[in-house]
C-alpha cells in the first residue's frame, strides 16, 4: 500500500500535489497543503496542469495579452552592474600605484583589512558599499566592460536609442 510523501499514512489512493515547488504524492488529508497535480495527455505529449482557484480565469500579469508584445518585461537585474571579472587584479594594481598597503587602505576605507586581503585574492565579491569606497578612494572602476565606448551609449540626453543613430549607411 502506498504511503503519504508527508505525513507518512499509508492510504489506498494518493493524489499528486505541488507543495511549495515539490512535487508529492499525499493523503486526503495533506493534499490540502498544496495544489492538486493533474496531467493532461493531448496527443503524444503529456502536459502537466495546476489546479488552483487564483490561475484559472482573470487575466494575469504574466500572461503575453496583458504586456504589450514589442517590448521585454523589465526585471531588477536589468539594471544592475557586473562586477569585472578581474576585479581583485584592478584592486591591487590600483592599491600599490597609490602606495597604499592593504591595512592602510582598510583604515582609509573604513573596513577590515582581510576584507581587502579576501577581495585582492579573489575570495569575496565586493558589496555594493565596499565597491563605491574602492572605486571613490583608488580613482577605478570595478564594472564589467566600462570603457569610453559604454560611456558615449549612456551619454545620450533622450535616454532612447533607434536604429538610425547607429547605422551608418554606405550610400555610395
Amino acid at each position: 500500500m502506498p504511503q503519504c510523501e508527508m505525513c507518512g499514512a499509508e492510504k489506498p489512493s494518493l493524489t499528486t500535489t505541488k507543495v511549495e515547488g515539490a512535487e508529492l504524492e499525499l493523503c486526503g488529508d495533506c493534499s490540502e497543503f498544496g495544489t492538486t497535480v493533474r496531467t493532461e495527455s493531448s496527443g503524444s505529449s503529456g502536459s502537466t496542469k495546476y489546479s488552483t482557484s487564483s490561475s484559472s480565469g482573470g487575466s494575469s500579469s504574466s500572461s503575453p495579452s496583458s504586456s504589450s508584445s514589442s517590448t521585454r518585461r523589465r526585471d531588477m537585474f536589468d539594471e544592475m552592474d557586473t562586477v569585472a571579472a578581474d576585479y581583485d587584479d584592478r584592486i591591487r594594481n590600483a592599491r600599490e600605484s597609490a602606495g597604499l598597503s592593504q591595512e592602510d587602505l582598510a583604515k582609509q576605507l573604513n573596513e577590515k583589512a582581510s576584507v581587502i586581503r579576501k577581495l585582492e585574492r579573489g575570495e569575496i565579491l565586493p558589496s555594493d558599499d565596499v565597491q563605491s569606497k574602492l572605486e571613490k578612494s583608488l580613482g577605478i572602476s570595478l564594472v564589467e566592460g566600462e570603457d569610453a565606448e559604454d560611456s558615449e551609449w549612456s551619454s545620450e540626453s533622450s535616454g532612447t536609442m533607434t536604429l538610425g543613430d547607429v547605422v551608418k549607411r554606405n550610400d555610395s
